[in-house]
């Protein structure tokens, strides 16, 4: 643990730049070789990584939320960065006087991570908050959680990595857990035992009914649309839930584009009518590892030959939506429409010899999805926790 005594707080924008906000993890997570630095790339509609995030004009949560982030400097040095935020749409549904945290990272050392949080805190208390919780980016529809668990292999795209002794500096800041979400590896070759895929060719024979397809990519924008309302309605009742804005799931569907391949997405149907759906998508993280965030000048042509080739150039994925509409959720047509889905993403993911998947974020409160996931081969990983605590009164 460092021992920094002259602390200076720069808000970004009042002395600060998003420059300084974006290479505090290069400097605190770059000697780690599981951390992947992300990337920033704005190229006409093409807008991936933290800058595009960051920037009020390209991310369309701030149409609903107000952040303000800070870096902490010692001797002229950076050595940290948080945000805080307020999300309108949280509070309207829940009306709890709950503000966020998140991008936090830090040196090993209490005194900054503590200058940090009271930064985020009184900024928070000006709004009329009286609790935090996080770490977000910006709200739980985006990178959520704090890694706890799982440091020696790298993460999937849009998952966090943390220095161990981050869980120590947050819960000695007064933060205790909320909720922890767990993310799964799955081998997709093992993925469904015999007596599934028996069950589940004779649950299609019998039920002329149920159908299952892949995403249409002359109908992307309505298929898009309808995985995303499946999304809304199969995980209204989780923990922290926000609906995405139309906006906002339109932005998601921008990104994805890139990168998504039809095959591994699948919608299945009960009557023609849309009842569940699974999105798996290549790995970004794999096509990024070795560019230590710098795309310029060689690395923008690395990435999109890598996107290009995406098909035989990644060898995982990462099951980023997964949902049963509420009418089936608990019941055996759920059970059977989910691995119908799943299923059809794992055929998938073996002909493109993409055999290793990862199913994230699940919480751990979330029992049935946890053991359908279990009883396909997946096993935990990595660990991230959510954190609350109410704000100190100065």
């Amino acid at each position: 643990m460092g021992d920094v005594v002259d602390i200076t707080l720069k808000r970004v924008g009042a002395g600060a730049s998003i420059r300084d906000f974006m290479r505090v993890p290069h400097i605190t997570q770059g000697s780690d070789p599981y951390w992947i630095a992300p990337i920033s790339l704005e190229l006409g509609p093409i807008a991936v990584g933290d800058g595009p995030r960051l920037n009020p004009k390209r991310n369309p949560w701030f149409q609903h939320g107000e952040a303000a982030l800070w870096v902490a400097e010692c001797d002229g040095k950076l050595v940290g960065r948080i945000s805080a935020q307020v999300d309108q749409n949280h509070l309207k549904l829940y009306n709890d006087q709950t503000g966020f945290f998140g991008f936090f990272e830090c040196i090993d050392d209490q005194g900054v991570a503590e200058a940090l949080f009271n930064a985020a805190f009184g900024w928070l208390r000006e709004r009329g908050m009286r609790r935090c919780v996080g770490p977000f980016s910006f709200n739980v529809n985006d990178e959520s959680g704090l890694l706890i668990d799982g440091f020696n292999c790298p993460p999937r795209m849009m998952m966090g990595h943390a220095q161990p002794y981050y869980q120590r500096l947050v819960e000695s800041a007064g933060f205790t857990k909320a909720v922890d979400m767990r993310a799964y590896l799955t081998p997709m070759d093992t993925a469904l035992p015999y007596k599934q895929l028996k069950w589940l060719k004779r649950g299609l024979e019998r039920n002329p009914k149920l159908a299952v397809r892949s995403l249409d990519p002359a109908r992307y924008d309505d298929d898009l649309a309808t995985i995303m309302e499946i999304y809304r309605l199969g995980w209204a009742e989780n923990w922290g839930s926000i609906p995405m804005t139309e906006a906002e799931a339109k932005h998601v569907a921008n990104e994805m584009k890139m990168i998504l391949l039809p095959e591994l997405v699948s919608i299945a149907t009960v009557d023609g009518r849309p009842a569940a759906i699974c999105l798996a998508l290549p790995d970004l993280n794999e096509m990024i590892h070795d560019l230590k965030g710098r795309l310029f000048p060689f690395g923008v042509f690395k990435l999109l030959w890598r996107i290009l080739t995406r098909r035989t150039y990644v060898s995982g994925t990462r099951v980023l939506l997964m949902g049963v509409i509420p009418e089936y959720k608990n019941k055996p047509m759920g059970s059977l429409l989910a691995l119908l889905t799943v299923g059809a993403v794992r055929e998938a993911s073996l002909k493109l010899r993409m055999p290793i998947c990862e199913m994230s974020w699940v919480l751990e409160t979330n029992i049935q999805t946890c053991h359908s996931i279990e009883d396909i081969g997946g096993r935990v990983y990595k660990t991230y926790r959510m954190y609350e605590r109410a704000i100190p009164v100065p």
